[in-house]
């Protein structure tokens, strides 16, 4: 048994570790550069990782104060798409297509229709990109002309999805 009180043999003990490290330290040389560098690197990884936990946990916190919405205008999934005219039983319809709106064009997109629309006259050839771009400086009775011209012409889910979208939440 040890007759030496734990201090003195811990401080032995770390003498003893000292010395080895340093009757290593030469061949270690070399690799301490890499060794460096990666734990930089890794220390630089685990301060990114805490900055996005932080940025996610404030994103939450935010979005608690002011609110979610359900499905934001310009999300589209699979299942919002409605069936088109061609439908049929492959739709879980009865087979029989519904006429198309109105003339169509080779690449099945609606033709512009003739209307002469005052609140965006170049509405029918805009792709919905163009139009998400104007939505924002239409007031209310302007989004609910383009809305109905819509319903009744082209008929196109994802314009009728984004103007209900936008002309709901200027309501709100």
């Amino acid at each position: 048994m040890s007759s030496f009180p734990l201090p003195i043999r811990v401080a032995a003990g770390l003498a003893a570790v000292t010395v080895e490290e340093a009757k290593r330290l030469p061949g270690q040389l070399l690799g301490l550069p890499v060794t460096v560098v990666s734990q930089a690197l890794q220390v630089s990884m685990r301060v990114q990782q805490q900055v996005t936990e932080l940025a996610i946990k404030g994103d939450e916190a935010l979005s608690a104060l002011r609110g979610t919405e359900q499905q934001p205008e310009w999300a589209t999934f699979d299942e919002d798409e409605q069936p088109g005219p061609a439908g049929g039983a492959a739709a879980g319809g009865t087979g029989t297509a519904e006429p198309a709106p109105g003339p169509v064009t080779d690449l099945g997109e609606p033709s512009a229709l003739g209307d002469d629309l005052a609140v965006l006259p170049e509405y029918d050839q805009m792709s919905l990109p163009q139009l998400r771009g104007k939505l924002r400086g239409f007031s209310e009775s302007e989004l609910v002309v383009l809305l109905e011209h819509e319903q009744q012409h082209a008929r196109r889910p994802d314009f009728e999805r984004m103007l209900s979208n936008r002309l709901e939440r200027l309501r709100q």
